[in-house]
């Protein structure tokens, strides 16, 4: 089967991000790359169970409000409990936290209908619900110049990013227009063409990043986005030569002949190219 075909075969909260819970480990470094600070109050959309977005952010980062959205109310009743315990595992006798209960809040809504007008940052992962990010970067576009948008993998639809530590990135408001997508994806991986080192390098990033640590599977995952971000590349005529990397030959034959995951079409020669 076509690769689009394989992805299709996965749950859709597997592919959308909505049943994915980030770490803290990655919640930190998206922080950190937003410079989130006191004076920041952060929208987690799409904040799930545990909440710890929120949790991060006011007591690790001294953020002075956080607000988590989720259309689930079975999830955010699970994360207010979660942070109703983190409440009082922080505040004890640590002063900087104290008044942490007073400075979250939790709604239960559609994320595109939620008002935001007070955000500075905003965490935003929905990998795969394309008519979704496409209604909320017009929307991002309309929060108050230098709000930090956090997204992983790649920027905002049509938006250069203004600061990338793979696989997060953030675009800060006003939102900068890209030429087309190849400009997109030189200013993530920070090359003007894309090789299969590159391309290993980053999905390596990406798997590390978001998956548990000794994940079984961490390998094939690998190999499914190295793929994924140099053929992208190919296509888009961006990619480092003209000929099909060695390595690349290799693993679209082993995922053919293993997993019948079938890579060929996005090989062919038809790919577009940069104007």
């Amino acid at each position: 089967m076509r690769i689009e075909e394989y992805l299709g075969t996965l749950p859709a909260g597997m592919l959308s991000g909505a049943d994915a819970e980030l770490s803290q480990r990655s919640l930190r470094e998206m922080f950190r790359l937003a410079g989130l600070g006191a004076g920041d109050t952060v929208y987690h959309l799409g904040c799930g169970r545990s909440a710890e977005g929120i949790r991060v952010a006011l007591a690790e980062f001294g953020a002075r409000r956080a607000v988590g959205i989720d259309s689930d109310a079975s999830k955010l009743r699970d994360a207010r409990d979660a942070l109703e315990g983190a409440v009082q595992e922080e505040e004890g006798d640590s002063a900087p936290n104290a008044g942490l209960r007073d400075r979250y809040r939790l709604e239960c809504a559609d994320i595109r209908g939620a008002d935001m007008s007070d955000a500075t940052v905003v965490l935003f992962w929905f990998a795969n619900d394309s008519d979704l990010i496409d209604a909320m970067t017009e929307r991002f576009g309309s929060l108050g110049d230098g709000t930090r948008i956090l997204t992983v993998w790649g920027p905002l639809p049509g938006c250069l990013p203004d600061a990338v530590d793979f696989p997060y990135v953030m675009c800060k408001t006003p939102l900068r227009p890209a030429r087309d997508v190849g400009e997109q994806l030189r200013a993530v991986f920070k090359r003007d063409c894309v090789d299969f080192v590159t391309a290993w390098e980053h999905a390596e990033r990406y798997t590390k990043a978001l998956g548990p640590p000794g994940t079984a599977n961490d390998r094939f995952l690998t190999i499914i986005q190295t793929l994924t971000i140099w053929t992208n590349a190919w296509r888009l005529g961006i990619a480092c030569g003209e000929e099909i990397p060695e390595p690349i030959s290799t693993y679209v034959k082993l995922m053919k002949m293993n997993f019948d995951i079938d890579f060929d079409h996005l090989l062919r020669r038809d790919r577009q190219k940069d104007p």
